[in-house]
């Protein structure tokens, strides 16, 4: 749809709805687009004929010059036949700040939908209705109702509208941020978060984003895709008002109560790689620091201070957020004992006095930083008889700017700080009001830094079936929701976890007391009787288990009074028996482990300490699948149950690597059926090391069966296993051909590191020096809805053997997609470049994409024919390379 490129670096403006109307939206834009430099601009009044000297049209229909972005503020009713006449006269976009739409009732939803289907009818961008405008500060566009301009700046700002976000802006400018992008997307109908994520990721003047997001997010899928690229290489931090939870919402599991709408937030914001703060004011700061070059390695903080108890509260705030206080070396003690009196405490933080000059306080702050052991530094000042602010504030200057770790600074006061501060903000050194601004920044810092660690981290090889028998469980689960039965039976539930690989407990299903005393002789005593039935789900809360019985006489006299009990608590449940299962005495550690779908965001695995106590223990975390042996590594740290499964009083540790292919199998279930709603392997038992499912619970979707696009509960989209196949080289080579993997990693590098100089270079137009774990993870960490790379795998003897990569990228508009191929020297000149081009060339046909393009070096004759011979044009371009192309549409 439309050209979003076109219409956010518009060379021509109309604005429908200019006037001279004092307070008005529309006289606050005439004022802000009349003064753009370098673009034309075209008020629209048909009720003038000019506007302070402007002439002004009729209609957008009158205007002869192509419009690249018209901004409508008329009254609602007349804005569908406005955005209708735009598309007639093939404007690229429309802002539309009018208000009175969706949010007035069924009226306004109507004249939504007809604006949309304008848009979608003429391939025109819509941002809006409800929008507060669009402003690029480098390009001099202020197309907004705002009347101040920002500084030019690096620091994207995305929100809907409100006047919050008015107020975040103002305390932009007073903080002296500068802005690159200002986007206010009202109802967000067609323009909405992804797009313009999407848009900024090939703006080079912006290094970081802010979002305030207090609505829906629209294309979720699109939204976590376009931030998982964006944050490959520039933070994105959101503010999200904390959500309340709703009591009408239904759940049946553990893992439906406790993954609450906040909870799966956290989630996506962390897998995404975003920084989510919780005060309005850090949103801006955050920003500032983290588009820095400067990162903290690790927790470990020095503090420098000429107040003892600032000092010490600033330590007090960083051990409670998951900071510690750096241990300084003692070459660093003896260095500050040789600047500071010998009555000094010689520890972290450092006092150096309410006395202490510039030079004293340079001096500390040089051997902080010098610390191996130092990972950052916060400064605070408090005005004294001493140092001056704006003194010490441009001492620090040459200090910040020659050191690699990050300065922060705390000016604590009024007046008397305000000079120091503003140096310091303006050679952008982050200068907080109080220390506990400037922690919390720290360990925003710190926690986006582990976090991107963690992200780029290459995960191991597990032993985990990735086609497990699925079509007899999908045959089930259609005969289940056709019958509208919303809860699988406790033998359908271990089926499933039986054919993904989850070791189970052996249990029987008696509908009689006679059979359940023959399954208990046939398992072996002592065993637990449950209660079977689709209605109870939580059975400790009926009375429903009993546990330890020891013998035939013990069993006839349970099973008879947990049908009584059963019957008493909960006696419109329909009842199939009793389950007799072998008990476990046991049992070193009990865990939960389970799904729900959100509505927002779809599916999601919490991995957390079990048991009877899950509810009271809150000791969960929350991942979005599909899950790989880093991230199930990740969601299990993540707890405090994590320092348990390393072995307690005695007990054996749990085999981690056992729990992590656990979790990934039970991650692949999720992915592969839509159908569940929730569910609960709970307690998730830890036997000797190893760990057991002792309990399941499965609820099904109600409108399970109503899904028809692949993957609707996944937002970030799993290993395409449909695009493996099998293909065989002009020389008789088996070559298996599949999608590549984070796992891939050191075959890549095999093979990069054994070919030629020349190839290299054919592949990234430039010498390569040094293969680094970044470049491995920007090729193998791909992600599948916007990229695709495909091996070509052999086996050479006895190994696996990565002998030719083929890729593509989609561009920011989704429309076009990039391609590069790189075959090792010694399988060249076999058909391998051809077919791994041919494929890629099916797979983005696939997505509908309009183009599918490269680059070759012009004296690379052979590739040149190879694409060629593929239907490919060709087209010099002046700095040697030969773009390559085919078209789809």
């Amino acid at each position: 749809m439309g050209d979003l490129f076109k219409m956010l670096n518009p060379r021509t403006v109309a604005l429908i709805g200019a006037t001279e109307k004092k307070g008005s939206f529309g006289k606050a834009l005439f004022d802000n687009l009349r003064q753009n430099r370098g673009i034309n601009f075209f008020p629209i009044n048909n009720k003038r004929s000019s506007l302070n000297n402007l002439p002004c049209h009729s209609s957008i229909l009158d205007i002869s010059e192509h419009i690249d972005l018209a901004v409508i503020v008329i009254p609602a009713a007349a804005v569908p036949a406005v955005v209708e006449e735009c598309g007639r006269a093939g404007v690229d976009g429309v802002v539309i700040v009018s208000s009175g739409f969706g949010e007035t009732g069924a009226g306004g939803r109507e004249l939504e939908r007809q604006i949309v289907t304008a848009g979608r009818n003429y391939g025109m961008r819509i941002v809006g209705p409800g929008s507060l405008g669009i402003m690029r500060t480098n390009i001099g566009l202020n197309a907004t109702t705002l009347s101040t301009q920002p500084e030019s700046g690096n620091i994207a700002f995305i929100a809907h509208t409100g006047n919050f976000p008015r107020t975040l802006y103002d305390w932009g400018i007073s903080e002296h941020i500068g802005f690159s992008m200002i986007a206010s997307l009202g109802s967000a109908v067609d323009v909405d978060f992804g797009s313009i994520i999407d848009f900024l990721g090939s703006d080079s003047q912006t290094k970081s984003i802010i979002i305030y997001l207090e609505n829906e997010i629209g294309n979720v899928r699109r939204f976590v895709s376009a931030a998982r690229a964006f944050t490959r290489s520039k933070p994105i931090v959101v503010l999200k008002p904390r959500q309340i939870k709703s009591d009408n919402e239904e759940c049946y599991t553990h893992t439906g109560m406790l993954a609450d709408a906040e909870e799966v937030a956290n989630a996506v914001f962390r897998r995404i790689g975003m920084v989510r703060v919780w005060e309005p004011k850090d949103i801006l700061t955050t920003a500032s620091v983290l588009c820095s070059r400067n990162h903290p390695r690790g927790p470990n903080l020095a503090i420098i201070t000429n107040a003892g108890g600032m000092g010490v509260m600033a330590a007090g705030r960083l051990l409670a957020s998951g900071g510690r206080l750096a241990e300084l070396s003692a070459p660093t003690i003896k260095k500050l004992d040789l600047l500071l009196p010998p009555f000094w405490k010689r520890g972290n933080p450092v006092n150096v006095m309410r006395d202490a000059e510039v030079e004293r306080y340079i001096g500390a702050l040089n051997a902080c930083l010098a610390d191996a052991n130092v990972d950052g530094v916060l400064v605070i000042y408090t005005p004294q008889d001493a140092a001056r602010s704006a003194d010490l504030a441009a001492a620090m200057i040459s200090v910040a700017e020659a050191t690699g770790k990050p300065l922060l600074t705390a000016w604590l006061g009024g007046n008397e700080v305000k000079q120091g501060k503003e140096i310091l903000l303006r050679k952008d050194i982050p200068a907080y009001e109080t220390s506990e601004d400037a922690i919390r920044a720290y360990m925003y810092m710190y926690n986006y830094q582990k976090n991107i660690l963690l992200v780029n981290e290459t995960p191991s090889e597990l032993s985990v079936d990735q086609t497990p028998p699925i079509n007899n469980l999908k045959t089930l689960i259609k005969k289940i929701c056709r019958v509208g039965k919303p809860v699988l039976t406790d033998d359908e539930a271990v089926r499933f976890l039986s054919n993904y690989g989850i070791p189970t407990i052996k249990s029987y299903v008696a509908e009689s007391e006679a059979a359940a005393l023959r399954y208990a002789d046939e398992i072996g005593y002592p065993v637990v009787l449950k209660i079977s039935s689709p209605e109870i789900i939580f059975r400790h809360d009926v009375g429903g288990i009993v546990t330890g019985i020891k013998s035939a006489d013990a069993l006839k006299e349970e099973y008879q009074k947990i049908f009584q009990r059963v019957r008493l608590r909960a006696p419109q449940a329909t009842i199939k028996g009793v389950i007799v299962q072998k008990m476990v005495e046991m049992i070193d550690y009990e865990l939960i482990l389970g799904a729900k779908k959100d509505k927002s965001f779809g599916s999601v695995i919490m991995f957390g300490r079990g048991g009877i106590g899950v509810e009271v223990f809150q000791d969960f975390s929350l991942a979005l699948p599909p899950l790989n042996q880093t991230l199930a590594r990740r969601l299990i740290e993540d707890t405090r149950v994590y320092q348990l499964l390393q072995g307690y009083r005695g007990k054996p540790p749990a085999d981690l690597r056992q729990l992590e292919e656990i979790i990934v199998s039970f991650s692949n279930l999720v992915m592969d059926f839509p159908e569940i709603q929730e569910m609960d392997i709970n307690p998730l038992g830890i036997v000797n090391g190893k760990a057991v499912a002792l309990d399941a619970k499965i609820i099904m979707d109600k409108g399970c069966l109503e899904e028809s696009a692949q993957y609707p509960h996944l937002v970030i989209t799993p290993y395409p296993v449909r695009y493996v196949s099998n293909w065989r080289s002009a020389d008789g080579t088996d070559v298996l051909l599949r999608p590549i993997k984070p796992e891939d990693e050191p075959l890549e590098h095999d093979m990069l590191t054994e070919i030629s100089e020349e190839t290299l270079r054919g592949r990234y137009y430039q010498t390569i020096k040094n293969i680094s774990h970044m470049m491995h993870v920007r090729s193998c960490n791909i992600d599948y809805e916007r990229e695709m790379a495909i091996v070509a795998e052999i086996r050479e003897n006895n190994k696996r053997k990565i002998i030719g990569i083929g890729s593509f990228a989609l561009e920011g508009d989704l429309e076009k997609c990039e391609f590069a191929v790189i075959v090792h020297d010694k399988y060249q000149g076999r058909g391998l470049a051809y077919k791994l081009l041919d494929y890629l060339i099916g797979i983005a046909g696939e997505k509908n994409l309009s183009e599918f393009f490269g680059y070759i070096e012009a004296g690379n004759i052979k590739m040149q024919k190879l694409c060629e011979k593929l239907g490919m044009s060709k087209e010099p371009l002046p700095d040697g390379l030969i773009r390559v192309s085919l078209l789809f549409k």
